[in-house]
């Protein structure tokens, strides 16, 4: 049984590979190119043995030469008898050019397709799966699977099995022809096959095994990554740079270790392979030197040119063979990524949205009813959402859904939808089983407009007509919505023309749609805003929308639900990001929309469902109250309890009036006060606007790639010792192939007839002991060299993937924002350009510095010996590099295009992927795969242009050896004939020179790794260089050296810092003046206009206005993510926006709009919140927990504090995520707290039991709180409330005054005086 596993572990691999080849649908010229790639490449190598054979009858002529100098009329006939042999071997080399050209095309673009095919099918499936199978999916895992694992199965399945087959057939036709010359030798060196053959499957099967957990733990390192670049501007907020960083280090050392491993079975696999291979030469060369005694003694006929021929292409063959090594790791890696690739592609989704089968109904009318529906989320199946439910939702009428966040009112429209299946009871539309309604079709009649909308990274106008890919009433139109005319269209308007004309001149479907999008922009209060847009419906929204407000945000979503005019409207928390009075116009506008259709509104601001014709209370999974708003009223029960919470009441007590009146009087001193110090500060401010955009403008995007010397050296000064060993070992490789010339050259020359047959065997077995000691020499130097140099490499990338992500979080939000810079886009510094570092870094660059010395050494050696044949071999030396130095440079240029034109396609993905459930909802699967396509077709229509070009240099490189072969015999032999040298200098050179030759042949074929791993070092070391350059070090924390305190501390000094502990216990004081500002990312529109406010320490102060008034802008100035263009903001007296520290920071506290977790435990997320250097203990994070009214919830969950979040915090309900997210805020014990729509997600149970949490913890504390709600109950509580519109403010003032002042403020504030 023993026998057969390793034989077995090479077939399955085998097949894995033939599996990949034909994988994923190939059309017949896929089969073409690998047929005739296959062809080729074994063609290639059929020449090289055959020169033996040819070799072989020149040795022996050329010994007769030797032995007998015969006179000088024979050397002519001589020279006539080598002459058509060398003449031969020149139309060898011209048809091996041909084959090795060849297969070197077919194989490149076979790979070329292949990738895309995979990449296409992997994305096709992926967007089929449930979002049972996201849940479970780590944010950064796609991205590592489409960069870092497609990537692997170009490399390993490229131009290298071309190459590697060429090696096979040369071993194989080696072995004929060696035993049709002499089978007895052929026999003994057969043993060399096995020998290999086992190395070769137990080294690949450890070096698999570790490669396969690297790549795991290094997929969970780029999931944190991938969350920390998407949000910076939080990250920043919290301070959070070095926890994440820690935890992304924590899973790097995990993959440092494998990686270490992997490197030394790799590097086992390397020594022993030249150890058997000089065995073997040994072997040969003793055995050989006992036959040819013999023949002289009349036993055999075995002569020097046969045995010459036999182990001289064995041997050769063992070479050859050898070069296959390297590439091994790279078709393992090619398995090892397709068997991840598999996996996920194979998983057979339990609700498939692109399957055709099913019922698919025409209309529907829209009754929806739940009958005793139970469900648990598959991520979680201990803890129960839903508890056997029953609910109708009458067709045509409007069903409201209120309850405690995490009550299980999503999952109701999750449900509806068809994200899930019930785990028991049936969910019914019209009386049917949903289950039994085609998924695909049973959207198409459904809008959701999501708690979190997410919007794709395109146009306004694209945002909103994807809502009419699956409609069925607008058919017609998917063709033109899926051919990405839309696009050209939005592209044109940015390019100045206009809408209406774009449109008409595109199609009379294109103008249809974008009436549809009008019409719909109308309905959702879209329009409203569109028009200050530079470029309206063209304008593009930024990844994930991060470019629009919330509230804008909102309404998009919303015009996209209903520009399909759907059967039934599900609405969770549609109006959350809103102000009251767009609230109360897109409510008439939902109202008017849905005239005649069902709506489902799930809501926490009860408003908005007073008109409901039923409302559905529901606590902890059940129901448990249902009826209209008079019926649920007059109940009493929990209903009631929540419009009483939420009603505003016109005067809290007395004690407010009071407060009024000090604050008046305040307002006056501040009024003062502001004036005295404008006048203060107006010489004393220079212009400084300029300051944080300058060293931005030279990069457009890219990052300038930096001096690699400058970067890399201190990096590497740890290693320097091993570094030495590793190039010491290195240098006796570049040895080997000299050593090896020698002893073989004096072998030839022993070995020739004319010498005595004892002398023959005595001299023979000295020689053949030599080559044993090389082998063991070499197997030695081989090991170290490989294992040193990998376990520096490894070090190093653990270094460098380090300092990289340190950076980028280092870097303001106004850098991340500029220039298109995309969180997929950084997050390839990391993966792929990390990835291309660790492929160079290891074994790679130990075989080139021993090439390089070999071919010194072979050099001087030639010329030592017999400096006239050197000196002609010298002379096509160039031609060899000449031809390899134009193939890299050809790679290279062809690499760097590249670069650029599959990152937008990945980021396509990505973004699909991290909106999976909008895109489920619209069922635009279809749709962004088109996208995905259109963003292929002219990088791939370049790389096949590019692979004719780029080999042709590649298959000069490889078939010069037979030309400076031919070459080399013919001046070798006419040297020889006139007696100048013997056959054993001669045979010297030829060896030390030309295995040189080949070997630089392999070296160019390694060129593209070198190509790709020289830009992808000089971008990082441009990254690393922009950490270093910060000077106030931007996020304060970690300095490179990961000492902490130390800069922070010097920073504090220089900046003069010194104002911020003023005021030990009090809160923040904050003032802006004339503060102006546009976004980087959109630097003609204005967002704040000279906006001027102040605010006491301990107020509790509130921002009002229409969303995209500017109201999170503030707060976002007040992190300083951004710096204002004009004007200035101060902290306690310290003006921020000139201040290079980011140490001000510690003392405020942010919740921003969108609640983001990282993925972790809820004890790391909340612990995030920490102020930066501080561990917070178990209580501290429960106190907080329990101010943010979560503690309950959390310690109900069965694995407590220790429950996962899931990637993006997927596990939690919304409401659950908010209050985490103001736990987060709570536990620094902040001065200045920054709320934004911070319990828009919120029922009013759990907004009253925070409010009163908030309470405690501010009060006691004085507290700055800066909130902008658009719940009135929260406003009516404010000390002083800024009304902001078009980005200043104003009106100011309580609550009771502005309604008595203010108009605006008074429709807000009616609006939400329910009854």
């Amino acid at each position: 049984m023993a026998v057969s596993t390793p034989s077995r572990a090479t077939i399955k691999p085998f097949f894995g590979f033939l599996h990949l080849l034909f994988y994923a649908d190939p059309t017949w010229l896929d089969k073409v190119l690998v047929f005739v790639g296959c062809i080729a490449a074994i063609a290639a190598g059929v020449p090289f043995p055959l020169i033996g054979i040819v070799f072989g009858q020149l040795v022996d002529e050329i010994n007769n030469a030797t032995c007998t100098n015969q006179s000088g009329a024979s050397s002519a006939s001589q020279e006539a008898a080598i002459t058509p042999k060398i003449l031969l071997l020149v139309y060898i080399a011209i048809g091996s050019f041909a084959c090795i050209y060849l297969h070197l095309v077919c194989w490149n673009l076979a790979s070329q397709r292949l990738a895309q095919r995979v990449r296409d099918r992997y994305l096709r499936n992926l967007l089929r799966q449930d979002m049972a199978f996201f849940d479970n999916l780590q944010a950064g895992e796609v991205s590592s699977r489409l960069n870092g694992d497609i990537q692997a199965i170009e490399s390993g399945t490229g131009e290298k099995v071309g190459v590697a087959l060429t090696c096979i057939s040369f071993c194989v036709t080696a072995y004929i022809v060696g035993f049709i010359k002499n089978a007895q030798l052929a026999g003994m060196l057969v043993s060399l096959v096995p020998a290999f053959l086992l190395m070769a499957t137990i080294g690949g099967h450890f070096v698999g095994k570790y490669s396969a957990k690297l790549s795991e733990s290094f997929g969970s390192a780029s999931a944190i990554a991938s969350e920390a670049l998407s949000h910076v501007g939080l990250v920043h907020a919290l301070g959070a740079n070095t926890r994440l960083e820690d935890k992304f280090r924590a899973h790097l050392g995990n993959a440092r270790q494998q990686g270490i491993k992997k490197a030394t079975a790799a590097a086992v696999q390397a020594g022993l392979l030249y150890f058997i291979a000089f065995s073997a030469s040994a072997l040969g060369y003793w055995q050989g030197s006992h036959k040819v005694a013999d023949s002289l003694e009349g036993k055999g006929s075995a002569t020097i040119g046969e045995i010459y021929t036999v182990t001289f292409i064995l041997l050769d063959g063992a070479i050859v063979l050898s070069q296959i090594a390297p590439m091994l790791p790279l078709f393992g890696g090619a398995i090892s990524a397709f068997e991840r690739l598999r996996k996920d592609i194979e998983t057979q989704p339990s609700i498939d949205n692109t399957s055709t089968s099913a019922g698919k109904p025409d209309s529907v009318d829209g009754a929806i009813e739940f009958r005793n529906v139970s469900f648990t989320y598959p991520s979680r199946l201990d803890h129960p959402v839903l508890n056997g439910i029953s609910l109708k939702c009458e067709a045509g009428q409007l069903t409201a859904i209120v309850g405690l966040s995490g009550s299980g009112k999503s999952t109701v429209a999750s449900l509806i939808s068809r994200f899930y299946d019930a785990q028991a009871g049936e969910v019914l539309l019209d009386g049917r089983n949903i289950r039994d309604i085609n998924v695909r079709s049973l959207r198409g009649f459904i809008s959701l407009v999501q708690q979190e909308p997410s919007l794709l990274d395109r146009s306004i106008l694209e945002n909103i007509a994807l809502g009419l890919v699956n409609s069925p009433p607008h058919s017609h139109l998917e063709k033109t919505l899926l051919s990405g005319t839309l696009a050209t269209v939005a592209e044109e308007v940015r390019g100045g023309q206009d809408l209406e004309k774009a449109a008409e001149n595109a199609s009379s479907e294109v103008a249809e749609i974008i009436r549809l999008v009008q019409h719909a922009a109308d309905l959702a209060d879209v329009a409203v805003f569109i028009d200050r847009l530079e470029f309206g419906f063209a304008t593009l929204v930024g990844s994930s929308g991060s470019l629009v407000s919330g509230g804008q945000k909102q309404r998009i979503a919303l015009a996209r639900a209903l520009v399909r005019d759907p059967r039934i409207l599900i609405l969770d928390e549609a109006t959350a990001a809103l102000d009251s009075a767009s609230e109360q116009r897109i409510q008439a506008a939902i109202e008017r929309a849905s005239r005649g259709r069902t709506v489902v509104s799930i809501a926490h601001r009860l408003s908005t469902i007073r008109n409901a014709s039923k409302i559905i209370v529901m606590k902890k999974g059940d129901i448990i109250e249902q009826g209209t708003h008079d019926q649920l009223i007059s109940l009493d029960g929990s209903y009631a309890d929540m419009v009483r919470l939420q009603t505003v009441k016109s005067t809290d007590d007395g004690a407010s009036s009071s407060r009024a009146s000090l604050d008046s009087h305040e307002i006056d001193t501040i009024a003062d006060e502001k004036m005295a110090l404008t006048a203060q500060e107006a010489d004393a401010v220079p212009a400084n606007d300029t300051k944080d955009t300058e060293p931005a403008e030279q990069t457009k995007g890219a990052i300038i790639a930096g001096s690699i010397s400058k970067t890399m050296l201190p990096l590497t000064r740890p290693y320097l010792l091993l570094l030495a060993l590793a190039f010491f070992a290195a240098l006796i490789v570049g040895g080997q192939y000299c050593g090896s010339g020698v002893l073989f050259g004096n072998i030839m020359g022993v070995m020739s007839p004319c010498n005595a047959p004892d002398y023959i065997r005595s001299k023979g077995e000295l020689l053949s002991g030599l080559w044993f000691m090389l082998a063991c020499i070499a197997f030695l130097a081989n090991f170290t060299s490989w294992a040193v140099f990998g376990l520096v490499s490894e070090r190093l990338i653990y270094k460098v993937r380090n300092l990289s992500l340190q950076t980028l979080l280092q870097q303001p939000l106004q850098w991340h924002e500029s220039e298109a810079r995309s969180p997929s886009m950084l997050l390839e510094y990391i993966t792929t350009d990390g990835n291309s570092l660790a492929g160079f870094s290891g074994s790679i660059i130990g075989t080139l510095f021993s090439v390089v010395v070999n071919f010194v050494a072979a050099i001087i050696l030639s010329h030592i010996i017999a400096w006239r044949i050197a000196i002609v071999c010298l002379v096509i030396v160039p031609l060899l590099l000449g031809a390899g130095y134009m193939q890299l440079r050809a790679i290279s240029r062809f690499a760097v295009k590249h670069a650029g034109a599959f990152s937008s396609s990945i980021g396509v993905t990505i973004e699909a992927v991290s909106n999976i459930k909008t895109v489920h909802a619209l069922s635009i699967e279809d749709e962004i795969l088109q996208t995905y396509r259109r963003s292929l077709v002219a990088p791939r229509k370049e790389m096949v242009e590019q692979s004719f070009k780029t080999n042709v240099w590649l298959a000069v490189a490889n078939s010069c050896g037979s030309f400076i072969y031919a070459f080399a015999y013919w001046w070798g032999s006419k040297n020889i004939i006139e007696g100048r040298y013997t056959q054993t200098d001669f045979f010297i050179i030829l060896i030390a020179m030309l295995v040189s030759a080949q070997l630089w042949g392999q070296l160019f074929t390694l060129a593209p790794e070198i190509s790709k791993a020289k830009d992808a070092i000089a971008r990082i070391c441009g990254l690393i260089e922009l950490g270093k350059d910060d000077p106030g070090d931007k996020s304060g924390k970690s300095s490179p050296n990961m000492e902490f305190g130390e800069k922070e501390k010097h920073d504090i000094e220089a900046h003069a810092d010194s104002p911020l502990p003023a005021s030990p216990q009090r809160g923040a004081r904050v003032v802006f003046r004339d503060v102006g500002f546009s976004y980087p990312a959109r630097p003609g529109i204005p967002v704040l206009t000279s906006l001027s406010l102040s605010i006491q320490p301990g107020q509790f102060c509130a921002l009002v206005g229409p969303s995209g008034a500017g109201k999170s802008t503030v707060l976002a100035l007040l992190e300083r993510f951004y710096s204002p263009s004009t004007g200035s903001i101060s902290i306690n007296g310290l003006d921020i926006s000139r201040h290079h520290g980011t140490s001000f920071r510690d003392d405020i506290a942010y919740v921003p709009q969108e609640n983001v977790l990282f993925q972790g435990s809820i004890k790391f997320n909340i612990s995030l919140g920490a102020r930066p250097g501080h561990n917070p203990s178990d209580e501290e994070i429960q106190e907080a927990c329990k101010l943010a009214n979560i503690h309950e919830t959390i310690v109900d969950l069965p694995q407590g504090y220790d429950t996962e979040c899931g990637s993006n915090g997927n596990q939690l309900s919304g409401g659950q995520r908010q209050r985490l997210s103001i736990a987060r805020a709570l536990l620094r014990k902040p001065k200045l707290l920054l709320l934004d729509e911070s319990t828009s997600a919120l029922d009013a149970e759990s907004e009253k039991a925070l409010e009163l949490g908030l309470e405690r913890a501010v009060k006691g504390h004085g507290v700055t709180v800066i909130a902008i709600a658009h719940r009135l109950r929260t406003i009516a509580r404010a000390d002083v409330i800024f009304l902001v519109d078009a980005g200043k403010v104003v009106d100011q003032g309580r609550h009771e005054e502005l309604v008595q002042r203010s108009e605006s403020y008074r429709v807000n504030a009616l609006h939400q005086m329910l009854g």
